[in-house]
């Protein structure tokens, strides 16, 4: 299995700080953000690792990471020209992966404890969590019956669900066809959930309960958050010793 990181897009709702840098470059407690995604693929087993982001930052990102090797890791680098959305910037690592089953993270999201991608045989699955109702608006939201996701709403007005999708998604090598087949949503995107609804469709598509605690920080709420869980979690792991 081979991992994609997604580190595009403008980060317009963490401006002015991403007026000069990356979202994904932004410090969360004592490591870049980008750092976190990283060892959360590490964690799976995964060290050939493509990363891609927008032409502007690119330079930075190599500078930060180089070819991963300090951090344990290979990294290959895709630049994704135009802001076209998570399954438009995954559809650019389709030779990359060769074939194999990928395990895809979005740059800014953070576990508590590391994804179980034990086994996976084929198909997609994805990984919840439950939030509250007013989280729910902002993400994608999982409505599940009987063991089974029927159906995924893309920040859904009035949830029908309570389980949020998190940005990790394991699949197999069909994902890249399944992209193929996706239209422009009205944001001119690819979206990823379009792409997990064809797997739902098709009966292909389990989902593991994460265990831990788990944000994104795509907004200065959940920057915060992400900084707070990320303190927690490197001095619960003794990485990080007080003075």
């Amino acid at each position: 299995m081979r991992g994609v990181i997604c580190a595009g897009g403008e980060g317009t709702r963490l401006r002015p700080l991403t007026s000069v840098t990356n979202k994904h470059l932004l410090p969360v407690y004592d490591q870049p953000m980008v750092y976190h995604p990283i060892e959360t693929l590490k964690g799976t087993g995964i060290h050939d690792i493509m990363l891609v982001t927008g032409r502007e930052h690119a330079g930075a990102f190599m500078k930060v990471l180089g070819s991963g090797e300090e951090l344990g890791v290979e990294i290959t680098y895709r630049i994704q020209e135009r802001s076209g959305g998570i399954a438009e910037a995954m559809s650019l690592t389709e030779d990359f992966c060769r074939g194999e089953s990928i395990a895809v993270i979005l740059g800014d999201n953070i576990y508590e404890k590391v994804p179980d991608t034990s086994g996976f045989t084929g198909g997609a699955r994805l990984y919840l969590t439950p939030r509250d109702p007013e989280e729910l608006k902002r993400f994608g939201v999982a409505t599940t019956r009987d063991g089974k996701i029927v159906k995924i709403e893309e920040k859904p007005a009035v949830p029908q669900g309570d389980m949020v999708v998190t940005g990790f998604y394991v699949y197999d090598g069909t994902v890249f066809d399944r992209i193929r087949h996706c239209k422009p949503s009205r944001r001119n995107e690819l979206e990823i959930t379009d792409v997990n609804n064809s797997y739902v469709a098709d009966g292909a598509c389990s989902y593991a309960v994460i265990s831990g605690e788990w944000t994104d920080a795509g907004t200065f709420e959940s920057l915060f958050r992400a900084t707070s869980l990320a303190r927690t979690k490197r001095h619960a792991d003794g990485l990080i010793q007080e003075d």
